[in-house]
């Protein structure tokens, strides 16, 4: 398992759209997520949760996704690239889906963040492109997803693509990311 990745990639999007748009930084605010993104906040911004329990805790500030992800998509044949499914960190050299909860990613100068979950892929997927969800669900057990990572802001900071990413597990026993 890789400890160390990179920041390939950093999208936004200040409404609430499926794709975000590439940036060259974004900044990373403790508690709230992404600076000027919809999904800014302390509490559930998610469309769909926030209907129903809208004084929820944001556990989706931030989605990360492999760029390893995106480039076997387009080998099958959807032509994806970063931001494209949502994600506002794309990353290289990371598993992210493997990590346990509670890893702490550092990134760049002194961003951290927290992972909270796996990102559950819904159906505006397949609106986005017929049949990208059935190639998002996996058949290992534990690993149910592969849409990337959900996590929350810990530590504030700029984040820009080529920064470097340092991963730090949890105290064993470690857990599963739960899907979010």
């Amino acid at each position: 398992m890789a400890l160390e990745g990179i920041v390939f990639a950093v999208s936004i999007d200040s409404k609430h759209r499926f794709s975000k748009v590439p940036r060259l930084s974004v900044t990373l605010v403790a508690g709230h997520g992404i600076e000027g993104d919809a999904h800014y906040g302390q509490f559930v911004k998610h469309r769909y949760l926030a209907r129903r329990h809208p004084r929820s805790p944001n556990l989706r500030q931030i989605h990360l996704i492999p760029s390893e992800t995106l480039n076997a998509l387009r080998v099958a044949g959807y032509d994806v690239g970063p931001g494209e499914l949502g994600e506002n960190i794309t990353t290289t050299g990371l598993d992210l889906e493997t990590f346990p909860l509670d890893t702490r990613l550092r990134i760049g100068a002194s961003a951290c963040i927290l992972l909270t979950g796996l990102r559950s892929p819904c159906v505006l997927i397949d609106r986005f492109r017929p049949g990208l969800k059935s190639r998002l669900v996996s058949d290992e057990p534990g690993l149910p997803f592969t849409a990337g990572v959900m996590a929350i802001v810990t530590k504030s900071g700029d984040v820009s693509p080529g920064d470097a990413i340092r991963v730090i597990l949890p105290a064993t026993p470690h857990r599963l990311l739960p899907p979010l």
